[in-house]
């Protein structure tokens, strides 16, 4: 329940692949990844070390990657690029990572308006059935899908996704969009369950709110903890990132951390605040989406 990011928008491999080692000595076992953030080979080869060491094994750890949106002409193959990059017969969790599709080639983390593709996710999701059923993964999922989007997929789905992965925390509690998966038994894991601080477009909001730090103060615990405890409280996965060895222990620290009854409503009158809007996928001609609100689904 308590995941390992791997994202890093500066994208050392030899940085990664030391945090990761540094995660599994401090008992992380969820790590996750995806093709765009560049960070698979540090985690294959950060895992097969600690598993030739004898620290873990392969069935104790679960991984996730996913599908780049200009991959969804083939995700099979795409699976079976991200296995060679991460030296793995199969990844636990491949999710669907946007709810749009790109051109073959378009690598750009920010898509130019002519990378965009008409976007058939029938299609896509029954490739990621295939992928399913070929034995390349454990489980299929979706990212950044809308509660509307999950409704519409469940339409045609055979299999339905296992987990909607979505931005989540204090300040963008979800609760539509986690009533509707729970509706549907669909797990809803927590990225950026801290605002992405030290992410290029993350915030310190959260972590810095008054209330969080208050609450904080009187548990005696650090902002971060208040965050994660929030997450998980919902049933939830968190996936964290920090490459510092210090805070990747006191994340850890949040699964001990009890919030009390005060401590939670508190939490429930913060302003909302959706942090990755993704306006970058939003454009009046080639994208899907026209909008913001097109892209969330007046949800946001």
């Amino acid at each position: 329940i308590l995941g390992f990011g791997t994202y890093s928008y500066l994208n050392h491999k030899e940085t990664t692949k030391l945090a990761i080692h540094m995660a599994l000595e401090a008992s992380y076992r969820h790590f996750d990844t995806a093709k765009i953030y560049g960070s698979e080979p540090a985690l294959g080869n950060a895992l097969r070390e600690a598993i030739l060491d004898g620290v873990v094994e392969r069935d104790d750890v679960f991984v996730t990657s996913k599908l780049r949106s200009s991959d969804h002409h083939d995700p099979v193959s795409a699976l079976k690029q991200s296995l060679q990059n991460l030296g793995m017969q199969y990844v636990d969790m491949y999710l669907v990572h946007w709810p749009f599709k790109l051109k073959p080639g378009a690598c750009s983390p920010v898509p130019n308006e002519e990378d965009f593709d008409k976007f058939d996710l029938e299609a896509t999701w029954a490739a990621m059935e295939r992928c399913l059923e070929v034995g390349l993964c454990r489980g299929i999922g979706v990212s950044n899908f809308s509660s509307k989007k999950i409704e519409c997929l469940l339409d045609f789905a055979s299999i339905p996704p296992a987990i909607n992965q979505v931005e989540m925390h204090p300040m963008w509690r979800q609760r539509k969009l986690r009533e509707v998966c729970a509706e549907h038994m669909i797990h809803v894991s927590a990225y950026s369950p801290l605002g992405g601080p030290g992410n290029a477009w993350g915030s310190t909001a959260v972590v810095q709110h008054p209330v969080i730090q208050s609450i904080a103060l009187k548990h005696e615990a650090t902002p971060a903890q208040v965050a994660l405890k929030w997450g998980l409280s919902k049933g939830s996965s968190v996936i964290v990132k920090s490459f510092n060895e210090k805070r990747m222990k006191e994340n850890k620290a949040a699964l001990n951390l009890k919030l009390d009854h005060k401590d939670f409503l508190e939490i429930e009158k913060l302003e909302e605040r959706k942090i990755m809007r993704g306006e970058y996928y939003v454009n009046d001609t080639t994208s899907p989406y026209k909008t913001i609100q097109d892209l969330w689904d007046n949800e946001i």
